[in-house]
């Protein structure tokens, strides 16, 4: 290990939408990550609701209001977690900030993260990195995915190749293969790319038809009969056909998905089932077929379609909690380390992983608000 190791909080509101992930490491900015606690935050039903109203939009009237409450959970996530770890703001030398992304269009040009990073830093007196999206999408990447990078620090004594699957509202891969570094004196070559949906059309269908925040479980879905015309259908979205890297905005199906008169177990099924194969399909993108799927973020809770994705998928599929992470604070995680290589000024994203022409540092600064 060289280098000076940093303290550092990260916080991830992902497209799930459904709470703060704050969660601590200690990281040298590249190969060496310590991953400390971590604490979930969950929102009310309520900011919920208003959150994912103002979703798909670029502005609007209750932006400025649902940014200020949003930054506000997160001081609020920061100062649980450093009561639960016994630290104070002077222990921490940064905060990754990721935000809400309610808008992301990097065809356009245009991505948008809300989250006041000026503000956040004010609050809990420690510096604050955000808008970690923007530069590589104005640098003609697709802002997405950005947790590669952390993923490779962490799985360098896992099998190669290997594919680091996050399955939140939307679902991304990371594909590590080491078979050439040795020969090339490269690094591990690392892809990546958004595969598709993740459990957000499943969480918004069951809000719909029952109700219900989610399918606890996948019991609905394991009750159901998956629709085969509609899968197919729904698999052949020009999405699919693009080439990696690529990127998801989390309402590009909303509009596409026809479930006709289907019972809600059927809906179920049948969206888990797209979720399972869209994944196991990003492998025809690989250099060769991974020797292990790791999947992380809560989709891995839905053991439904952890079964499922074991079925459609020819390698093993392993929780990351099995290889000792915690898969709830893997994105937290990231952008803790994110934040380290901004002050660092090292690359956040790679040709590789967002398309972006050459290796891109992004993020904003914010310093905290100088006391005493």
């Amino acid at each position: 290990m060289s280098g000076k190791v940093y303290c550092a909080i990260g916080l991830m509101s992902g497209t799930s939408a459904d709470g703060v992930d704050a969660a601590y490491i200690e990281t040298n900015g590249h190969g060496f990550v310590e991953a400390g606690e971590a604490v979930v935050v969950p929102y009310t039903a309520d900011f919920r609701r208003r959150l994912l109203a103002v979703m798909g939009k670029s502005e609007g009237p209750s932006l400025p209001e649902i940014e200020k409450e949003l930054t506000e959970l997160h001081a609020q996530a920061v100062d649980i977690l450093l009561t639960q770890m016994g630290k104070t703001a002077a222990d921490i030398d940064v905060i990754g900030f990721h935000g809400q992304t309610i808008f992301h269009a990097p065809q356009e040009g245009r991505t948008l993260q809300i989250g006041d990073g000026a503000a956040l830093a004010a609050t809990t007196g420690i510096d604050v990195v955000n808008d970690f999206r923007s530069a590589d999408v104005a640098a003609g990447g697709q802002g997405a995915p950005l947790v590669p990078l952390y993923h490779a620090a962490i799985a360098s004594a896992w099998p190669k190749p290997c594919a680091i699957v996050n399955i939140g509202g939307v679902a991304n891969v990371t594909y590590i293969d080491n078979r050439h570094s040795r020969e090339s004196g490269n690094l591990e070559t690392i892809y990546a790319c958004d595969t598709g949906p993740g459990g957000a059309l499943i969480d918004d269908a069951m809000q719909e038809l029952l109700g219900l925040p989610h399918d606890q479980d996948g019991a609905i879905a394991a009750s159901g009969k998956v629709n085969e015309a509609l899968l197919t259908a729904w698999l052949a979205d020009e999405f699919f056909a693009r080439p990696a890297p690529k990127s998801l905005d989390r309402n590009h199906f909303k509009n596409k998905i026809q479930i006709g008169d289907l019972m809600p177990d059927e809906v179920a099924a049948t969206l888990t089932e797209f979720t399972a194969h869209s994944i196991a399909a990003s492998a025809v993108l690989f250099s060769a077929p991974p020797q292990l799927w790791i999947i992380t973020g809560g989709g891995r809770k839905n053991h439904h379609l952890m079964q499922r994705l074991a079925a459609t998928t020819i390698a093993p599929v392993r929780d990351i909690s099995e290889m000792g992470f915690n898969g709830d604070a893997l994105e937290a995680q990231a952008f803790a380390y994110l934040a380290v290589r901004h002050k660092l000024d090292l690359p956040l994203s790679l040709p590789t992983t967002t398309g972006v022409p050459v290796p891109t540092r992004g993020g904003k600064f914010y310093a905290a608000r100088a006391t005493g």
